[in-house]
């Protein structure tokens, strides 16, 4: 009995075919996913950049306060 060998193609075009897969695959996806809308959007972004910004202060006052505290603590009159 002989066996059948289904050829592949060269190593070129099955790379391109994975890689087109791929992409097909990532289409796809993107198309079920569901996306905010502009109000969403920016109350998200507002959000966000309030985070940061009061993250931002609690990080400065931190550092200026052990600033003053190692200043204090080596008798240095320079902060």
């Amino acid at each position: 009995m002989a066996t059948e060998t289904k050829k592949k193609g060269n190593i070129f075009a099955r790379i391109g075919r994975g890689i087109a897969g791929f992409f097909k695959g990532i289409i796809s996806e993107l198309k079920k996913a569901t996306w905010p809308t502009k109000k969403e959007l920016f109350k998200s972004t507002v959000s966000v950049l309030a985070v940061c910004i009061v993250i931002g202060v609690l990080i400065f006052g931190i550092d200026a306060v052990l600033k003053f505290l190692v200043g204090f603590l080596r008798g240095s009159s320079h902060s």
